[in-house]
């Protein structure tokens, strides 16, 4: 067992390290030049026209998910365990400069996620009157390699619906259990029953849960996060600082005593930030591939949202908490600093709120954890309805499988896991970063055909899978109301 967790290390390390960090920034440069800085143009007004979505109550048809549905199905996977553990993991090894490269990461991966997003819309197909969708079936229909998409179907089925959830479940069982004394038995139970019930309930069971939770969770985080930044107000402008320049010389601000260099500095930034938020990785594209919406470029710019609010939001969150709270001490060798990440965070709370400081932490931690379950589950359930069909047999056999993989991580060594769940995520990047680079001429075409509907007054998309009928009711839909599908 230990030999081949050696192997499993190895090679996680090597994807990591060497292969995946060039290559998820070399995708994010690439398509942000080719799409010409997205970022600063289409973000905020897709935030605009969203939140004009909420608040109009408006909803999707059936076997759909609203465009808000899917990003929030998106961001329950994207905010997870890495968002505080990995993020203090980065900061803690590579210095506070790591945020830097963290942050850098995530603008680039903006870009990124905006083209598996507009692509798993394109290339997405109907069954049984639900839409599926994601790398595997833009791999197919897009590039035309039935292999290429059979190989990433396996992979995320194995990475997110198995090994993820059992990372995810560990950390809960692991937090739960410090911070209230709860006998792991009794977390593993409730927790089983809790996904399980979510699970059972589909797609929309599914969206509902992430629609309600995910806005809570993250706004609790965030703002308990601010107090504690607002409580610590003059540490706020040395610890931007301390960013800024220790992301190109972390020896000027303790990094010598540590022996952090500048490429431990790069590499735990972009490693963390490129986890944390998924762009990439082709997880998020299943939930914005069953999007109800307009044109697949307005997805698009939904999905980078969720960049913005993972990382931008809640990992800078992290990160301030630790610098300013004074949790990060640069005079920790490094050897400790490692170790320490975990509860760097947790002094970080408790610092400001006492005792409940770690209670805090341990129910949003819990709460991040359980909601990335249920959006892995989602998208790896995508790829058994590609490796499997739809039949209803199959479906609740993997949902047995996840909730007993789930159970099974609350025991599990969490060292063993979280190298599994690297191997798996790293071998689902790799085939997603060659797609979107062969395809990314296509991409910058729906951004053109966008752009264009817009000129003309009128979004609109003539998608391969719609019948004749569901096209009419959508036409006559959009131009009852043609001024709630342009973003101005």
């Amino acid at each position: 067992m230990e030999q081949l967790m050696e192997i499993v290390n190895m090679a996680s390390k090597v994807l990591w390290d060497y292969i995946l960090i060039f290559g998820l920034m070399g995708i994010g440069i690439f398509m942000t030049i080719k799409l010409k800085f997205p970022q600063f143009s289409r973000v905020f007004p897709a935030l605009k026209k969203m939140i004009s979505g909420i608040i109009k109550n408006e909803k999707p048809e059936d076997g759909k998910m609203s465009p808000f549905q899917a990003l929030s199905t998106a961001v329950a996977a994207q905010v997870g365990t890495g968002n505080i553990v990995g993020v203090a993991t980065a900061i803690a090894s590579g210095g506070p400069g790591a945020a830097f490269w963290m942050l850098l990461a995530a603008f680039f991966g903006m870009a990124t996620i905006f083209s598996e997003a507009v692509l798993a819309q394109k290339y997405r197909e109907e069954k049984d009157g639900e839409l599926v969708g994601g790398p595997a079936y833009y791999m197919k229909n897009g590039l035309k390699s039935k292999g290429l998409a059979k190989f990433f179907a396996i992979t995320a089925s194995v990475g997110l619906g198995v090994v993820g959830v059992m990372v995810q479940s560990n950390s809960i069982a692991g937090a739960v259990n410090s911070a209230f004394g709860v006998p792991v038995i009794f977390i593993t139970i409730l927790l089983a029953l809790i996904v399980f019930k979510i699970l059972i309930g589909g797609m929309g069971s599914i969206a509902k849960f992430s629609e309600k939770v995910v806005p809570i969770m993250a706004m609790m985080y965030i703002l308990g996060s601010f107090a504690i930044i607002a409580f610590n107000i003059s540490n706020l402008i040395p610890a931007i600082k301390s960013i800024f320049i220790g992301a190109f010389s972390p020896k000027a601000i303790g990094g010598g005593a540590l022996g952090i260099t500048i490429q431990q500095t790069i590499r735990f930034g972009l490693a963390r930030g490129l986890f944390s938020n998924e762009a990439g990785l082709g997880s998020t594209p299943h939930s914005h591939a069953v999007a109800d919406t307009s044109h697949p470029a307005e997805q698009g710019f939904v999905a980078m949202i969720g960049v913005f609010i993972s990382t931008f939001l809640i990992c800078l969150s992290t990160v301030m908490v630790n610098i300013t709270s004074g949790s990060y001490n640069a005079l920790i060798s490094v050897s400790k600093m490692a170790e320490s990440a975990t509860i760097m965070t947790q002094n970080g709370f408790s610092s400001v709120y006492g005792n409940f400081g770690a209670m805090f932490l341990a129910i949003c931690l819990s709460f991040f954890s359980l909601t990335t379950i249920v959006g892995w589950y989602f998208f790896a359930e995508a790829n058994i309805k590609y490796l499997f069909s739809s039949k209803k047999s199959t479906l609740t056999m993997f949902k047995i499988i996840s909730v007993l993989s789930l159970s099974v991580g609350t025991f599990a060594n969490p060292t063993y896991i979280w190298q599994l769940v690297d191997l798996f995520t790293g071998l689902m990047a790799l085939p997603n970063i060659i797609t979107l680079f062969i395809l990314s001429k296509e991409v910058k075409e729906i951004l053109f055909d966008y752009d264009r509907c817009k000129e003309q007054g009128f979004i609109h998309w003539e998608y391969a899978h719609q019948n004749e009928e569901s096209k009419d009711k959508k036409l006559k839909r959009l131009k009852g109301g043609l001024s709630t599908t342009i973003i101005e």
